[in-house]
């Protein structure tokens, strides 16, 4: 373990504000625009949206305040905020190296699909969708993924901008870019939804997003809102971890997190008020499946007036939520080296970086090369494979990990977690919730453990 005298030194956000657009960045992405609108509109619509959120408070919420507490307490990353916190004896810390495992999984295939929206940014600026009818998009997009050397191109630019902007430094990288990256996307996302909601025909889209119909609810619909609750804030592999060790104790985490959750929210359903509207007045079905954002939405803005400006504004914003998880995850990573094996930032930033990229390959080669190896079946990749290991193997496991270390004696305790939660000005944790905490919640993540593997393996 190492001697505590080294949190001294240690690097700290600048700002509150900072680490709520840090640590709100890190888990605003692709599941907030693309796969919380594309399930919205598979599940029910506003009744969907309703139970969603409910899960989000008792689900989510408190996993992701778990996260906060353990790193603001263990003034390290997950691996060493564990070791530092476990009982003597105890053996806690050995998830926190699955944990940095997962998060590294998770680059591998996230840096693929970030690069995806860098590059339809650049495909949109230049007009080439204009001329294209719908078949000529899907067709366009089918032979953008196969084309390896672009693919891995696009991928080594998004591992190349996140590793550079977290070598500059927590404050002056990390935290500056995060403010810049956050401000723009709201601006980018209330332009985008101002046009939408204001389209001929949209009333209808906005109609099905914002008025419940209990009755196109099913049991399916809602184990996909507890997935989604439980998926959105990225928990459970020290994600957030590592930005709460980078704060110090003026403020509660209960209210900071409910902040950081209400922005990540506030982010998903306005991507939803964006693309409900907009597929409405056009008679496009959101519920059209993965290819949403890239086959989909590019139709969208080809029948728009000024249709390049928006698809343009849209695919920027798209590479904002991107960039910024892929940057709060590389922290991640960085910080790990560094608290670990005592290496310097520009170091660890370097030597992440270039594992990163070289890891991240087999996604876009399986896209060509590697396209006969389907892991679970006809029309699934190398993508596919990575996703399973992470979402549906490591963030639930981690999950439930942090849950049993922070509600018992035999790892670091219920008292101890309030008493960290609880520091500073602000909302108190609610000390009433420990048995729905203790028994309730771990197997709601057992289930969603299970599910998942029956889902993806049946």
């Amino acid at each position: 373990m190492k001697d505590e005298t080294t949190d001294i030194n240690r690097e700290q956000l600048a700002t509150r504000i900072g680490f709520l657009l840090v640590s709100a960045g890190c888990a605003i992405g692709l599941g907030n625009i693309w796969r919380f609108p594309f399930i919205v509109g598979k599940y029910g619509g506003a009744a969907f949206v309703i139970v969603y959120l409910v899960f989000l408070l008792i689900l989510g919420l408190p996993i992701l305040i778990m996260e906060f507490a353990t790193g603001r307490a263990g003034r390290q990353n997950i691996a060493g905020s564990l070791r530092k916190l476990e009982p003597s004896g105890k053996r806690w810390h050995l998830f926190g190296y699955i944990a940095i495992i997962g998060n590294i999984i998770l680059l591998m295939f996230y840096t693929t699909v970030a690069g995806w929206g860098l590059a339809y940014f650049y495909y949109m600026v230049k007009g080439s969708f204009i001329y294209l009818g719908p078949l000529e998009i899907e067709l366009f997009f089918d032979l953008f993924i196969g084309r390896t050397l672009e693919m891995i191109t696009w991928m080594a630019l998004v591992v190349g901008l996140g590793t550079f902007i977290c070598s500059v430094g927590l404050q002056k990288g990390v935290e500056r870019a995060s403010k810049v990256m956050m401000s723009g996307l709201f601006f980018i996302l209330i332009v985008l939804v101002l046009r939408s909601v204001t389209l001929p025909g949209a009333a209808e889209g906005i109609s099905f997003y914002l008025e419940p119909d209990f009755s196109l609810l099913s049991w399916q619909g809602i184990y996909a809102a507890m997935t989604q609750a439980f998926f959105t804030l990225s928990v459970g592999v020290g994600g957030m971890t590592i930005f709460g060790s980078y704060i110090n104790k003026d403020h509660s985490l209960t209210g900071e997190s409910i902040r950081i959750t209400f922005l990540d929210t506030t982010i998903a359903l306005m991507a939803g008020l964006m693309i409900f509207p907009a597929c409405s007045a056009f008679g496009i079905d959101v519920g059209s499946g993965p290819g949403l954002l890239f086959v989909t939405l590019p139709n969208v803005f080809n029948q728009m007036p000024a249709g390049i400006l928006w698809g343009t504004l849209f695919f920027l914003f798209l590479a904002f939520a991107s960039m910024s998880t892929v940057m709060g995850i590389s922290e991640n990573v960085i910080a790990f080296s560094m608290d670990e094996w005592g290496w310097k930032r520009k170091k660890a930033s370097i030597i992440s970086g270039v594992a990163i990229f070289i890891l991240s390959i087999p996604c876009c080669l399986g896209f060509g090369p590697l396209s006969w190896y389907q892991p679970f079946g006809e029309g699934t990749s190398i993508l596919d494979l990575e996703d399973f290991i992470f979402a549906n193997n490591i963030l639930p496991i981690g999950a439930l990990t942090l849950v049993l270390f922070c509600s018992y004696s035999f790892g670091w305790g219920w008292n101890n977690f309030i008493r960290e939660t609880d520091t500073g000005k602000g909302l108190k944790f609610p000390s009433w919730t420990r048995t729905y905490i203790r028994y309730v919640l771990p197997l709601i993540i057992i289930f969603i453990l299970v599910r998942g593997w029956i889902g993806t393996l049946s």
